[in-house]
């Protein structure tokens, strides 16, 4: 069994290939004119001045789609206000 040595340049050419091959496989899509915002339940439910219950009717039906953060809701701000907006 013979001996190979790697070396940091290895490494490093290594390092960006993969990096290359995951840029390929999974393109990320940024959105440069409207960075999104995540606010917390709290602030949400006082933007649309709605009580916990309403809250989760609004998530179940569709109408926000909040993400799950460190173990709390986040809603993301542009669809808080524009069901606010609307009305609803």
């Amino acid at each position: 069994m013979g001996v190979e040595v790697v070396t940091k340049e290895d490494l490093q050419i290594f390092r960006m290939q993969l990096l290359d091959d995951l840029k390929r496989m999974f393109p990320i899509q940024v959105q440069k004119n409207e960075p999104q915002e995540w606010i917390k339940s709290n602030e949400a439910r006082k933007i649309l001045k709605a009580s916990p219950g309403t809250m989760q009717n609004l998530k179940i039906s569709g109408k926000l789609n909040p993400i799950k953060i460190s173990g709390s809701w986040r809603y993301n701000l542009a669809e808080i206000n524009a069901l606010f907006k609307s009305g609803k």
